[in-house]
């Protein structure tokens, strides 16, 4: 058993707050997922997942500042990318435990006759 020490206290906090609030809305979720076939802009992204360029803005926003994704000029527009494809393979993780637990759920539910 790992020990809860202070500087896993502090990896924690860090953890939760740049990568738990920056997954915080399961819209920037999907920008990441959008974001992993390769980069795109806010147009790009307004468009697929269906809500306001504003609303993409600020969730753009809040990825980048928590070093989620990188933003690069070209000519007026700005495109954006996964700062690291590893947040991909932690969320299909997360995933594929999420649909072991639905599966354990469901089977917990199931009444032998």
């Amino acid at each position: 058993m790992r020990p809860v020490t202070e500087q896993l206290e502090q990896e924690v906090l860090l953890l939760h707050a740049h990568i738990c609030e920056g997954l915080g809305d399961p819209k920037r979720v999907l920008i990441l997922y959008l974001l992993a076939t390769g980069p795109r802009n806010v147009t790009e992204l307004t468009g697929t997942l269906g809500v306001s360029q504003s609303t993409v803005s600020h969730h753009l926003k809040i990825l980048r500042d928590r070093g989620l994704v990188l933003a690069k000029r070209d000519g007026t527009s700005i495109y954006y990318s996964l700062a690291d494809r590893r947040i991909i393979e932690a969320l299909d993780i997360l995933r594929d435990m999420l649909a072991d637990l639905l599966t354990q759920r469901a089977s917990l539910m199931q009444v032998p006759r």
